[in-house]
């Protein structure tokens, strides 16, 4: 089991830190122009799997430190909330760029393997990935249940979220692309998930 209380603020969250352009949403995008969504799944896929493992070993982290300090639980909801407000605060100051350059645009002749591992790189070798799990886990937590029965809860949505906006990202194609290289929509969007993100960390430090 697990709170729906948490768990309804914890998918708009994460859905608002995906959807935001990063390295593995910009990559989907030039995939799915320039190759096509159907084959652009086999990076997801790689992708994909490159986000379980970063959300499964955070999940062990912050189980086995839960588990063994009960009472660490108060500061790592804390420390989550903080850092909830500290991206809200960078996304607000974002000057609204769109990190797809020319040096990481996909080439075609990737086979389907090449896709997967690119797509596995991306999402393991992303510093704000694991950051950002280990320290979002901790708060979206209840007490009131076991841990071990909420963590693939989250796990699991995590991983539908990021699928959803990964097929938002390369089915959108170029006008999706023309859209966020405007600075304007780059920065209400950036703003929008920021606050959001911000709202979240302020709501659940007082909790």
């Amino acid at each position: 089991m697990i709170s729906m209380a948490l768990l309804a603020a914890f998918i708009p969250t994460f859905f608002f830190v995906s959807i935001t352009p990063g390295m593995c949403m910009t990559l989907a995008m030039s995939l799915g122009m320039t190759i096509g969504v159907r084959r652009t799944l086999w990076m997801m896929a790689g992708e994909l799997a490159g986000v379980a493992t970063v959300a499964i070993a955070a999940a062990i982290g912050v189980a086995a430190i839960m588990l063994r300090f009960p009472m660490l639980f108060v500061v790592l909801k804390i420390i989550g909330g903080t850092y909830l407000i500290y991206l809200g605060y960078t996304l607000w100051r974002s000057k609204g760029k769109l990190a797809l350059t020319e040096q990481n645009a996909p080439h075609k002749q990737l086979s389907r393997r090449e896709l997967m591992y690119q797509g596995f790189i991306t999402a393991v070798a992303n510093p704000k990935g694991w950051a950002f799990l280990v320290a979002l886990l901790p708060p979206f937590i209840s007490p009131d249940y076991p841990l071990l029965t909420q963590l693939p809860v989250l796990i699991l949505m995590i991983l539908i979220l990021e699928w959803t906006c990964l097929m938002i990202y390369s089915s959108g194609g170029q006008s999706l692309g023309a859209l966020l290289k405007n600075t304007a929509n780059l920065k209400l969007m950036n703003r929008i998930a920021g606050s959001l993100m911000a709202g979240v960390g302020i709501w659940l430090m007082l909790s």
